[in-house]
Formats: C-alpha cells, structure tokens, sequence
C-alpha cells in the first residue's frame, strides 16, 4: 500500500506544525491522527470509497481535517460555498449526489431547513461552536468512534474533487477531476519556488475555491504549515504573514487592493521578507496595482497564473516578467501546450486573437449529470480544451487574455453567471426581460449589473426588485446596479444581443476583463 504524504510527515516530523489557527497549533502527528480518527469514524458510517461528500463551512482546521480524511478514504469531495441560499445548497448537494455533508455549525441552520429534500444524504456531520440539529451527528462524536490508525486502502495521496461551477444555463455543474499528473505538479512548484519542508501558507482566499484548496493542500504534501484565516481581513493578514513568516498565498486581486489600500502604518508592520511565492489568480491583476505592490510591498514574489477549475493552471507569470509584460498572464509551463484556433477552426498567427485550448493531463474527467462539456478541437493529435476565453500570443510565448468565456462575471476573485441571476429576475412577475453582466468597477474589478425591461404596461418597485434577488441569490450574486430599459437588443431569432449592452459600459478599455 502506498505511503500516504500526510502519515509520511507524521512519522518524519511529528512535532512540525501542520495548522495554525490563532494561538492554536497542531502538531504533523496530532492532525494526522485526527484526520484517520475522523476517516475511520465515517467508514464506520459505512460511507464508502466513490461516495459523494460535500463540505460547507468558512476556513477552519476542520475543514482541512475533513478534505484530507475524504481523500484517505477515497470519498470525492465536493466544496460548498458557505455564501449560497439554502435552495442553492441544496441544488449542488442533489446533483452531486451526496451521500454525507460535512458542514460547519454556523452554516449548519441552511442545511436543516433543505434536509427533507435530500433524500440521497444518509448524514450530516456537523463541527464546530453550535448545537447540532436532531438527525445530525457532532464531529467529535464522530470521531471518537475512529482509531487513529490509517485507513486501510490503496491510496496515492491525490483524492478526487468535484468542484462545481456553471454554464450556460446558469445551473452550477460539477467538474470531476481524479488524475494527479504528479510531473506537472513538481513542475509548478519549481516554477513558483515552493521548497518541500519549508513551506508556510497562508488561506488568504476560501478554501471551497479551487486555487486556495490547491495551494492549501500542496503545503501539506509539501510538509508545509497552513495558517488559517477564517476570513480575509487585511489588517490581521500583515499580523499573521509577519508573525508566521509566510513564504507563499493564493489570492485574488481584490484582497491584495485591500491589503496596500491599508495605511502606512499598518503597512509598516508587515514583514514580507520570508514571502517566495505571493500567486494572484481568479482575475486578471490591472497593472496599476501591479506598479502598487511593487512600488509599497516588493518586486520578488508577485506570480499571476491563469487556469479554470475544469483545465488546472495552464500558464504562469514570473515576478521579473510582470511590468516588462503589461496584460500578460505569463507563459505555459511544464509541458503544457496552447493553442490559439480563429472562428473557422484553423490556428491563427501569432499576436491574432481566437480561442485559446489547452492540452493538459489536469483536464477535468467532465461534469456530472449533464451532456454539456467542454469546447474540444481535433488538431495535432488532438487532447485540445477550452473554456471559451478569446487570447493572443506574442513572439515570447506570452499568452494576453483580450475576453473572457461566454459572459461570465468575476467579481473580488469570484467566478458569477448571468445565466443564472437572469432566470431568478425572470421569475418576478412584473419583469419582461433581464440582461445581466459585468461592468467596471475599481474596488471588485467588476460588479453585477442588471438591465430590466418591465412587462408592458407595468411598473417596477425598485425595492421589491431587489428584495426578490436578495430572497433567491447569494450575497455576492445580486446585481449592485440596476437600469431599466423598454425594450432589450435580440436577434430575429430571439438571441439577446448582451454585448452591446455590456459594450456600452466597456468602450475605451483594451480588454473586457
């Protein structure tokens, strides 16, 4: 049976911090050993190699717990966003076919009020401050009925995850992924300097986003200490990076913004010496905040790199490369190849826009319960993807995003699908029509707009409007600004003509991103 890493730096160095979180350290040894406890307690659950589990809850050492032991166990796991509806939560677990959830106590209210209709779920495991509801199990319940010896399968130490994220329909799918590519994991660690051993991370981002769960856990395979923040706040991110000598982060542009908008003498405590790897994802980073961290933070460690949850990353910017290269995204590493196809299905030539693919052995396996898949090309041997985003190259290989797939919105870091929110506007019975897309916005790189055409010879009530979103949609997923329009642009056909509406917020602009 292959040695799992975590048991491995157990044995190795069991006195090494693996998790941080406040004044609280776990030792390599004592999370191991909760992590079987809390295997071995759910197999005692006869939950099963293959099941489905969903986890729910804010960053937390239990959270880390929890991802670890379902992969110990061959369980796939599946993140939740802790920001959703209870009916969103609800969707997500259903179609994935959940078997167990595993959620925190402060989230665990949602999943009460939805349990009767999970009829796929046999328990809900519930952590954390907070009673549990009737029917739930308490984590430490759970746990006491496990040993802390290791699970006993033939497990590698790469668990399947299924991620999910939406499509043109706006319902979210689940891309599964249970290929490893090991090669192409050691190549992304020489390119962004992560030494096994000496690694301290930091959870800057929430963990049920992928690029903060991959970071997370490659710090553990690495030997690494994970310190854990609940929740970004910039001021207590400088105390914790310096206090904790954090050498890598994943993180969106919208948090780093926060972080040198802080006063000078906040930013005078921090201490970013120890820092190797500072990796900016899930948006494109502008270039005036790029001259920003260099000019008050420092010009070693910043590293962009861009990816999709279905394709893993597929490029990386180097911090001596980010001002030299205004727009870039950086280059494909470790074998990685890339491929720029026009409208007519041919390659175009270099420095053209058309559609980026990517070939990579980090291709999700496909999505879930759905016929959709990803775009595909049969050129040069084939293996080619895409997630529709229109991109150039240039005479060094360097990769420009100019568009981005279909009309999805990232706001703060955060991926959200018109698709979606416009199926919840329509629902309101005095709506006729809904557009909904990004439009600029300084502080989030973009926020949710909403174009509104009221049924005829009816009126909206711009309150009511907004508390039937605020009813349906998460937080983060409500439109921040509203316009309302007689009439909105469709084809012959009926197609809404989005782009000229989202044209008129983006002229001037080099990219729509």
């Amino acid at each position: 049976m292959a040695l799992d890493p975590l048991a491995v730096h157990a044995s190795t160095w069991p006195d090494r911090a693996a998790v941080v979180v406040g004044d609280e350290v776990t030792t390599y040894a004592a999370f191991n050993a909760d992590i079987n406890r809390l295997g071995n307690g759910l197999r005692a659950l006869d939950l099963r190699p293959g099941d489905r589990a969903v986890w729910c809850g804010p960053n937390s050492r239990q959270v880390l717990t929890f991802i670890h032991a379902a992969r110990k166990i061959g369980m796939v796991s599946v993140p939740l966003a802790y920001r959703f509806t209870a009916e969103e939560m609800a969707y997500v677990i259903d179609n994935s076919d959940a078997t167990l959830v595993v959620v925190d106590a402060e989230e665990a209210h949602k999943i009460e009020q939805v349990r009767d209709r999970l009829t796929k779920v046999r328990e809900v495991v519930v952590f954390g401050d907070g009673p549990a509801d009737e029917g739930f199990r308490r984590w430490d319940d759970v746990l006491a009925t496990g040993g802390d010896g290791e699970p006993e399968l033939d497990q590698t130490g790469f668990g399947a995850t299924m991620i999910y994220t939406s499509g043109t329909t706006g319902k979210p799918k689940g891309a599964l992924r249970t290929a490893s590519a090991p090669g192409l994991i050691v190549a992304l660690m020489q390119e962004l300097r992560l030494e096994p051993g000496n690694e301290v991370h930091i959870t800057t981002g929430p963990l049920y986003h992928s690029g903060p769960l991959a970071w997370a856990s490659l710090t553990h395979t690495l030997g690494g200490t994970v310190v854990v923040m609940r929740k970004f706040d910039p001021e207590l991110w400088v105390d914790l990076v310096t206090r904790h000598r954090v050498t890598n982060t994943f993180t969106a542009p919208t948090q780093l913004k926060r972080i040198v908008a802080l006063p000078p003498e906040s930013l005078a405590r921090l201490d970013l010496t120890s820092m190797r790897s500072l990796v900016a994802n899930a948006a494109p980073v502008p270039y005036a905040l790029k001259q920003e961290i260099y000019a008050k933070l420092g010009d070693w460690f910043l590293f962009e790199v861009y990816g999709s949850t279905e394709l893993g990353v597929d490029t990386v910017m180097r911090p001596e490369d980010q001002l030299r290269k205004p727009g870039s995204c950086g280059r494909p590493y470790g074998g990685i190849e890339i491929l720029i196809v026009g409208d007519d299905g041919v390659p175009v030539p270099e420095g053209e826009p058309g559609e980026l693919y990517v070939r990579t052995p980090l291709a999700m396996d496909g999505y879930h319960r759905t016929e959709e898949q990803l775009h595909a090309i049969d050129l040069e041997g084939g293996g080619w993807k895409s997630v529709g985003d229109i991109a150039r190259v240039d005479d060094e290989g360097f990769v420009y995003i100019c568009d981005r797939a279909k009309d999805m919105i990232i706001s703060g870091g955060v991926n959200i699908y018109p698709a979606e929110i416009e199926a919840v506007l329509h629902e309101h019975p005095d709506v006729m029509d809904a557009a909904v897309f990004g439009i600029p916005d300084e502080e989030w790189g973009e926020k949710v707009h909403a174009v509104v055409q009221p049924r005829p010879g009816r009126s909206i009530d711009m309150a009511g409007l907004e508390q039937f979103a605020s009813e349906r949609l998460a937080g983060y997923k409500r439109p921040r600004s509203w316009e309302f329009r007689d009439e909105l642009p469709r084809t012959e056909s009926g197609k809404l003509l989005k782009r000229l509406l989202r044209d008129e917020h983006w002229a001037g602009r080099a990219t729509r991103v």
